[in-house]
């Protein structure tokens, strides 16, 4: 989720035990237990929570009988949470109040849910970031760069090599990175198991690279390779947090002389660019991607179809 504009129901006082236990703490365990959400997800729907109950206490709405709540309220909660929240928080926070009443209303305890036809203000439709294909490569070199001039040892350049060729072989997250087993890669077909958002496991592969490079530091590095134990260790040999991944990509993007604003994230959005750029099928890549709506993958045709107009652009005599 974005940052907030600025900070005023950011903090708010703490809920009521009441609210807690009969309203917020169902509804989360739902999400955790049989929706099954990242307890990331769950933390952003928590705050959410906690913001609009802060309004409803401040706008003088009373915070606790929320089955009298009406659209009109939340139109007046959409207004006024726009003075602190970006857009795309805001419509984040909304999407889990939405959640939160509709999870109510199955269950009786509300007779609707108040969010229902309020409008928000809309999204810019940002195009994603992505690199060149030999920006791709410049990135990549990176490791085996610092291990030639010995400025990293043979272990941490294989391992750093064998995160990037991931990112960008395999199109994975980073939380499906570093959530990545041995037992879930398949050397012989080129192929991980991946478990994605909503614990959605695909089989996706990854590359005749990405393959031999997993294979090599296996082989010639890993520590612990049993099913169970992670493909991507820090330098003592434990999983890798999401947070190491990061920095580690800056690292080689400083070296490459790259943008130091691209994150792990965009070498999915490169993955996917490029393959849609030598033609691959959409539907295809939405399913190498693990997306599950075609919308979210289509935003990737409009960078490739600017690419196409610029081929043409240089290309065509008529341009």
């Amino acid at each position: 989720m974005s940052k907030a504009k600025s900070n005023p129901a950011s903090e708010p006082a703490a809920l009521p035990e009441a609210v807690v236990r009969e309203w917020l703490t169902p509804f989360l365990d739902f999400l955790a237990k049989e929706r099954r959400y990242s307890a990331y997800t769950v933390r952003n729907y928590r705050q959410a929570f906690e913001d609009f109950h802060a309004w409803l206490q401040t706008s003088g709405r009373g915070a606790g009988d929320f089955a009298a709540l009406t659209p009109r309220d939340m139109r007046d909660f959409v207004i006024e949470a726009q003075r602190r929240f970006g857009r795309r928080t805001l419509h984040n926070h909304v999407s889990g109040l939405r959640s939160f009443f509709r999870f109510w209303m199955q269950r009786g305890k509300v007779p609707r849910n108040p969010f229902t036809g309020v409008p928000l203000p809309k999204l810019e439709k940002n195009l994603p970031k992505f690199l060149t294909e030999t920006q791709v490569v410049a990135l990549l070199n990176g490791p085996l760069q610092l291990l030639a001039n010995q400025a990293l040892g043979a272990a941490a350049a294989w391992r750093d090599r064998l995160v990037l060729e991931l990112l960008y072989g395999g199109g994975l997250r980073v939380s499906e990175l570093v959530a990545l087993n041995y037992g879930a890669l398949d050397f012989g077909a080129g192929t991980a198991r991946v478990l994605g958002k909503g614990r959605k496991e695909r089989i996706g592969p990854l590359g005749r690279v990405a393959t031999a490079v997993a294979k090599k530091f296996r082989d010639e590095f890993a520590h612990r390779k049993e099913a169970g134990d992670p493909v991507v260790v820090t330098d003592r040999h434990a999983r890798m947090p999401v947070r190491a991944v990061q920095l580690l990509v800056k690292k080689y993007l400083a070296l490459a002389d790259l943008p130091m604003d691209l994150s792990p994230h965009k070498l999915r959005h490169s993955y996917a660019t490029h393959l849609l750029n030598t033609g691959a099928d959409l539907r295809a890549v939405q399913e190498l991607l693990g997306h599950a709506n075609l919308a979210t993958t289509q935003i990737y045709t409009h960078t490739s179809v600017a690419r196409l107009k610029e081929i043409y652009t240089h290309a065509h005599p008529r341009a």
